[in-house]
């Protein structure tokens, strides 16, 4: 006869009535009683309970769990009743039994940060991080991956500290040293650009480069040289190429020999389209990299695509002459705001100032950082919504004596509409992703047009101070208008059509002169593109006194009239029906090119004449008739002939003059133009091409943290101390696996120092 036993909540097991109390086995509160337990066969123990308790007897029925260190007794089995195990694991795990808590604590050593010794629990044999071996080789790669991307000093390694932190982490890890480390980091750089190299040399279109430049305190100069190109996926990439160490930045034949060593790097020789250089450049260097890019790039407006300066540095140079303009006004600005800032009495009193005055601005007053010419604009806004509160702080602080007058609050509200200007045109710089050179006709335009009016403005302060910022961003605007139309042209929004409504605002009635220049580059550009299906001249390039000059065989007489190098802007075409007429163009624009460049585009020019030509052979002419009948045969040859005739003007239509006719696109927000042309190019194949060339022109040669600077950057005392080519390896790499330029690859490439 056998009694059933509870166990846990519903569970039950049989044990025999006539079994001896002593011969029960302590099981785990979950596990139940067999009922093929044997009266005198121990179960074998599971619970690493049993490692800290001992089942005694203690009656009939009765069995208890003793504690081994504090001797405390614990029910565990009653008569048909079992208690179970998990009141006994939490005497132990939560630190009840005071013996075993003591005992913890004086054996607590620096491996572990736990108060109670938990009792070890039993896992089974897993795939987990206790079976990956330790790779010191993988150490090493991580170490060099988080200089780079850090900006760490490569002495890193050797700092005691962090061979503390390392060691205490890994005690099997063996600390490198600085000549392995930075073997490491160059190797990685290298590994990387052979996968950028690659990437780039399956671009179907063209590379920009743009020029940044950069100087250390030992006056040797920097030139950090980018890329921006657009991929077969119609994917637009910016990313850092070289960085090449120049004695001095005035050099011509310094920064033409770094331009020089970045196409022979990257395999560009023949696929540069533009250049853009930084503002600090001059003429000389201009004119030396003018010479260089029309070898380099013959084909291309005859080396006319050269864009003179950065966008954000010219618009930093504005602000930084207007916030000169008005410096003393925007000094007592400063002021008032650091005496609040600096001191917390003083503080308190401005904020409940602006509690009684109940001010709505939701803005608060902070120091600017005079680095960044934004931070000063903010300032001032901030200022100008809190100026009630700055008129009333000299009544309750007789220390304040610096407050700004209202004629200086109103000088400052002038200047921050113009600093608004500014702000909100290179405002698309710092966006995470870089825009696409069609973006940048419309901000441009604007500041144009918006300081053409204010030099008239008929307040003498306005005019007064937007004039000498005319008279500067005049020169950008003649010398990027054209490229900047081109550019917008290519957005099937606007096409030539906001081109004509912005020129007509900021020209007047000599619009249409305007016009036809980027009408006639645009189709001459074209053109070009045309040519490059037929096979090019054979350019040989001579090298004289450390110079690059072209040489080809002097042109025929054709169809494209090459102006001198000063005199024109454009060369001549004849003018195409329905076109405004040409007028006087200025000089010093474009640059014409070498007179040698002419004949390949000739051909171009000769076989669209051999086009129409050929066209007008297939024309009906009226032969005399025999036969009185009008319909010949079937009645239809007369309609093949006038849809062959249809046809054939159809196809004599430039891709190019297709697209300008066609209808504008609906503009919305957030418009994909790089995915339009990508849907596009089977219909367009010639002028999509160009289009991957043209919006991939970068206008602006800084990065988005760098876009309000208002001074030049400096190379660090520990950067410039290194080498050349680690140098160039940490800040190339840095680029390229934070913004992922490059794919990974397999391959491994060391270098040895």
């Amino acid at each position: 006869m056998v009694l059933p036993v509870k166990q846990g909540e519903m569970e039950t097991a049989t044990i025999p009535v006539t079994m001896p109390v002593t011969p029960i086995t302590p099981t785990d509160n979950n596990e139940p009683l067999s009922s093929e337990v044997q009266p005198n066969k121990r179960r074998r123990k599971k619970s690493i309970v049993w490692d800290h308790f001992t089942v005694e007897t203690v009656g009939d029925g009765c069995i208890r769990a003793c504690c081994n260190h504090c001797k405390k007794s614990f029910a565990y089995i009653s008569g048909s009743k079992l208690a179970g195990t998990s009141h006994l694991k939490r005497h132990i795990a939560l630190g009840i039994c005071p013996v075993s808590r003591n005992r913890n604590q004086q054996t607590l050593d620096s491996k572990t940060s736990n108060a109670t010794d938990e009792p070890k629990k039993r896992y089974r044999a897993t795939p987990g991080y206790a079976n990956i071996p330790f790779n010191q080789e993988r150490c090493n790669h991580e170490i060099a991956k988080m200089i780079i991307l850090h900006e760490y000093p490569i002495h890193i390694v050797e700092h005691p500290g962090f061979i503390d932190f390392v060691k205490t982490l890994q005690p099997q890890f063996n600390m490198v040293s600085f000549n392995t480390i930075q073997g490491d980091c160059v190797a990685m750089y290298l590994k990387e650009k052979q996968s950028l190299l690659t990437f780039i040399s399956k671009i179907p279109g063209r590379v920009s480069l743009t020029l940044d430049l950069c100087i250390s305190n030992q006056t040797v100069g920097y030139v950090f040289l980018t890329g921006q190109y657009i991929d077969s996926e119609w994917n637009l990439h910016r990313c850092l190429l070289n960085v090449v160490m120049v004695p001095s930045l005035d050099s011509d034949s310094a920064l033409q020999q770094a331009v020089v060593s970045c196409l022979s790097d990257w395999h560009l020789e023949n696929r540069l389209f533009t250049l853009t250089l930084d503002q600090f450049t001059n003429e000389n260097i201009n004119g030396s990299l003018r010479a260089l890019f029309s070898v380099r790039n013959p084909y291309m407006f005859h080396g006319q695509l050269l864009v003179g300066n950065c966008f954000a540095r010219v618009i930093s140079l504005l602000a930084q002459e207007v916030l000169w303009a008005v410096g003393e006004t925007v000094k007592k600005i400063r002021e008032s705001v650091k005496f609040v800032k600096t001191s917390d009495t003083h503080e308190e009193t401005f904020f409940h100032l602006r509690e009684q005055l109940k001010v709505p601005s939701m803005k608060d007053i902070f120091i600017d950082d005079q680095a960044k010419w934004n931070t000063t604009y903010d300032m001032l806004v901030a200022a100008c919504e809190l100026k009630q509160v700055f008129l009333c702080l000299e009544t309750s602080i007789p220390d304040y004596n610096i407050a700004p007058s209202m004629d200086d609050w109103k000088q400052v509200e002038i200047l921050c509409r113009y600093l608004k200007l500014f702000f909100d045109a290179v405002s698309i710089l710092s966006a995470p992703t870089y825009p696409t050179a069609s973006a940048f006709y419309h901000e441009v335009s604007k500041v144009q047009l918006e300081l053409t009016h204010a030099a008239m403005n008929n307040d003498p302060f306005i005019s007064n101070l937007t004039k000498p910022l005319k008279e500067k961003f005049d020169r950008y605007w003649s010398d990027c208008f054209l490229v900047l139309a081109v550019a917008v042209i290519m957005d099937p929004r606007f096409k030539m059509k906001l081109v004509e409504f912005s020129f007509s605002r900021i020209y007047g009635e000599d619009a249409g002169m305007w016009i036809k220049i980027v009408d006639d580059g645009i189709h001459e550009l074209y053109l070009e593109y045309i040519a490059q299906a037929l096979s090019p001249p054979e350019t040989f390039v001579e090298e004289r006194n450390g110079g690059l000059i072209p040489k080809t065989e002097p042109p025929e007489e054709g169809y494209l009239l090459e102006a001198p190098p000063e005199e024109g802007y454009l060369q001549e075409r004849p003018p195409r029906e329905g076109y405004l007429q040409e007028g006087p163009p200025e000089e010093g624009y474009l640059q014409g090119g070498p007179p040698q460049e002419v004949s390949y585009q000739e051909v171009a020019h000769q076989e669209i004449a051999l086009q129409e030509i050929s066209h007008q052979e297939i024309a009906p002419q009226e032969i005399p008739s025999l036969d009185p009948l009008i319909s010949i045969g079937d009645g239809l040859s007369d309609f093949e002939v006038y849809i062959s005739e249809i046809s054939g003007s159809q196809l004599m239509k430039s891709e190019l003059d297709q697209y300008l006719e066609e209808s504008l696109l609906p503009r919305i927000q957030d418009f994909d133009i790089l995915g339009w042309w990508k849907l596009n190019q089977t219909k367009y194949p010639t002028l999509s091409r160009m289009a991957s060339d043209i919006l991939s022109i970068p206008f602006s040669t800084v990065g988005p943290d760098s876009v309000f600077d208002t001074h030049r950057k400096k190379m660090d005392n520990y950067r410039s101390s290194l080498r050349p080519v680690t140098l160039e390896a940490l800040i190339c790499a840095k680029d390229w696996l934070q913004y992922g330029a490059s794919q990974s690859t397999n391959a491994s490439v060391r270098m040895e120092f």
